[in-house]
């Protein structure tokens, strides 16, 4: 099959700083529609991906967390999904045959290997497991560590980020491995680089997701079952699923803590909507799902749609894709720093080694190099 190129006009994105649109959805050629099995669909980025394989002409088997399905706003963009595959608009032709919904806990490995054996039972197959499902628990390690029931919070919170998306996968290998081919795709984000204050718990789970995965590709190559790790900026997957505030401690105000305080940001963002609005000073976990207008969020899912949908069955996908330009830049920032302070330290890597070894040499050379680059780049009066 040719490669086809679909788009809805509200899919594209409003241009940025730094000046560019998101071209119209593109899909790897391939010869048959694929299968994709999203282990969670509710979300405003989930629904429009669906829209875009449904309108290509893919297969979905789309699975509903059970305590999101009863959130009536959280399912709304879902529920509207399903009245456009039922209805008999001739460019939803064949829709409803191709869409496949089932109730699934993630975090109950039963109910992931059952969903898992009904999408085979239905459409025969999986080529593509997409893993995203997302949460993002708001604290600092004190403010989680407050009561008992704070310091659950870093369990919800890895059994939804890290265990629920483990089981799907586990659940699915046996029919990946044995077919000798499929595509497992992570939703996570750039948070599997760079820490944040006030999201320690959600970046270690991501870490702990992404690590899994890294292990897993090498693990799975053999039987040519391919793995990528897609990592949009921090805000996607934060702005459009359940935002979990603990408790704040006055020490990490914003007066008091210079450091970037993730909690000012999103209260005033839900603020801007009375129906969503909190108290910081409130002393009960709250729990909330960003509202923004529907324009609004076709703008800031599109590059990461666009993404999943060129990358998603690959021939050869990249083990690692950074969505957008912001994100790259912070990446990029992140690991020359990593760099600086190994070439910093080099002496201290390789002052235990037992043998002198070329490797050793070739380090103590590079740091030499680094300084002499560094005192060539200084204007000729300060320099030594």
């Amino acid at each position: 099959m040719s490669e086809k190129k679909h788009a809805e006009s509200s899919s594209s994105a409003a241009p940025s700083r730094h000046s560019h649109a998101v071209p119209a959805a593109s899909f790897p050629t391939h010869n048959s529609p694929r299968t994709w099995f999203l282990t969670s669909s509710l979300s405003p980025l989930a629904v429009r991906l669906i829209r875009q394989l449904l309108i290509h002409g893919d297969y979905v088997v789309a699975c509903l967390p059970p305590h999101e399905i009863e959130h009536d706003d959280r399912s709304a963009d879902f529920r509207e999904l399903v009245n456009e595959c039922k209805s008999n608009r001739k460019d939803r032709e064949g829709w409803k045959d191709r869409i496949r919904s089932i109730r699934c806990d993630g975090r109950i490995m039963s109910q992931c290997g059952a969903a898992v054996a009904e999408a085979k039972h239905v459409f025969g197959r999986i080529d593509i497991l997409l893993c995203c499902t997302s949460e993002a628990v708001v604290g600092t390690v004190e403010e989680l560590s407050t009561t008992p029931v704070t310091q659950n919070l870093v369990r919800d919170q890895f059994e939804t980020i890290f265990f629920s998306q483990v089981n799907f996968i586990k659940a699915a290998l046996p029919m990946l491995r044995a077919e000798h081919t499929g595509h497992i795709m992570v939703l996570t984000s750039i948070g599997g680089h760079i820490g944040t204050p006030g999201m320690s718990i959600y970046t270690a789970a991501t870490w702990a997701l992404e690590g899994f995965c890294d292990s897993l590709a090498y693990e799975v190559a053999p039987f040519n079952i391919k793995v990528t790790i897609v990592q949009p900026h921090k805000e996607i997957q934060t702005l459009t699923n359940k935002i979990i505030f603990s408790p704040s401690l006055p020490y990490y105000d914003s007066e008091n803590n210079p450091a970037p305080s993730v909690r000012d940001m999103l209260t005033n963002m839900l603020n801007l909507n009375p129906e969503t609005a909190i108290e910081q000073s409130d002393p009960d976990i709250l729990y909330r799902y960003l509202k923004l207008p529907s324009a609004s969020v076709d703008r800031l899912v599109a590059e990461t749609v666009h993404a999943l949908t060129a990358i998603g069955g690959h021939e050869n996908p990249p083990a690692r894709h950074i969505v957008g330009f912001e994100g790259a830049e912070a990446v990029k920032e992140k690991l020359k720093t990593v760099t600086e302070e190994l070439e910093d330290f080099v002496e201290a890597s390789v002052a235990v080694d037992i043998f002198e070894s070329e490797l050793k040499n070739e380090a103590r050379q590079g740091k030499a190099r680094a300084a002499e680059d560094n005192t060539a780049m200084l204007p000729s009066s300060v320099a030594p």
